[in-house]
C-alpha cells in the first residue's frame, strides 16, 4: 500500500476520488458551454414543448470534433455516477484474490477508461446526427432544441417503447448486476481491465442510448434535461426497483409524445 492510500485508511479512496474527480471536471466543462460559446445556464429552458419556444435567432457551426467532445463530456457526466459501484467492486475484488494490480490505482481508472470508450463511440455518432439535423431547421441552430413536433414526437415515442424492449432488460441487468457481470465477464490483467469496462460500457449503451437522444428534444446543452437524464438512469441502474420506475418512465414519454402532437 502506498504511502498516501495509508494515509486515507483505504485504497478504495483512491479510486473513489479519481472516479469524482472525472465526474466534477465533466461538469465544470459542461457549465462553462462545452466549447461551443455559449454557457450551458444560457441554453437551459424549463418547457415541455421545447417546440413551442423561440429559436433564439442565430446559429453556430462548431467544428465536428468540439461536437463530439461536448456529447461524450456530457456522457461521462451522466454516466460515470451509475458506474461507480462496479469500479469500486472491481478494486475490492482484486484486492481479496491478491492480484498485484491492487496495490494501483491504475487497474480501476482503465476500467472507467474502456467504459467511456464506448461512449465515445456513442458519442461520435450522436455529434454526427446533431450535424446532419441542424442544417435541416429540425433542431435550433443556437439553443440545440428541437423545432418539430413530428420530430420531438418520434423520440419521446422511441425511447418510451424502448423501455418495454426485451435488449432493454437484457442490457439493463446487466448493468444492475456488477457482480454477476464481473462473475460472467471476467478478463485477467491490466489490459483485461480495460476490455472488461468497454464490455460493460456496451451494455449501458445498450440499457441507454435511446434515452440520451431525448436531447435532441429538450436542448443538447439543456442543464435540466441533462439533470433528468442522469437521475434516471442512476434510479434504473442503482436504486431498488429501478427497472419498474423505467417501465413507468416509458408509458409517460408515449403519452407525452402524443399530448406533443396536440399542442
Amino acid at each position: 500500500m502506498s504511502g498516501i492510500e495509508t494515509i486515507l485508511g483505504r485504497e478504495r479512496v483512491i479510486t473513489a476520488l479519481g472516479v469524482a474527480a472525472v465526474f466534477a471536471l465533466s461538469w465544470f466543462y459542461l457549465w462553462t458551454g462545452g466549447g461551443i460559446g455559449m454557457s450551458a445556464l444560457e441554453m437551459t429552458a424549463v418547457a415541455l414543448f421545447p417546440h413551442r419556444l423561440a429559436d433564439g435567432g442565430g446559429g453556430m457551426d462548431p467544428s465536428l470534433l468540439t461536437v463530439v467532445l461536448m456529447w461524450w463530456t456530457m456522457m461521462i457526466a451522466m454516466m460515470t455516477p451509475s458506474a461507480a459501484p462496479l469500479i469500486l467492486l472491481y478494486r475490492r475484488v482484486l484486492r481479496y484474490h491478491g492480484a498485484a494490480e491492487a496495490k494501483s490505482a491504475i487497474p480501476s481508472m482503465l476500467l472507467l477508461a474502456g467504459y467511456l470508450t464506448a461512449w465515445l463511440v456513442f458519442s461520435i455518432c450522436a455529434a454526427l446526427l446533431q450535424k446532419m439535423l441542424q442544417p435541416t431547421g429540425l433542431i435550433s441552430g443556437m439553443m440545440l432544441w428541437s423545432k418539430s413536433a413530428p420530430l420531438s414526437a418520434i423520440v419521446l415515442a422511441a425511447a418510451g417503447g424502448y423501455q418495454f424492449s426485451p435488449l432493454k432488460h437484457a442490457c439493463l441487468m446487466q448493468c444492475r448486476s456488477p457482480g454477476n457481470f464481473l462473475t460472467a465477464h471476467w478478463r485477467p490483467g491490466v489490459a483485461g481491465s480495460f476490455l472488461l469496462g468497454m464490455r460493460h460500457g456496451l451494455y449501458c449503451v445498450g440499457c441507454c442510448w435511446l434515452l440520451m437522444t431525448l436531447l435532441f428534444v429538450g436542448g443538447i446543452m439543456n442543464l435540466l434535461w441533462i439533470a433528468a437524464l442522469s437521475l434516471v438512469v442512476f434510479v434504473e441502474k442503482i436504486l431498488p426497483g429501478g427497472e419498474h420506475v423505467g417501465r413507468v418512465l416509458g408509458v409517460v414519454l408515449i403519452a407525452w409524445a402524443g399530448a406533443t402532437m396536440l399542442v
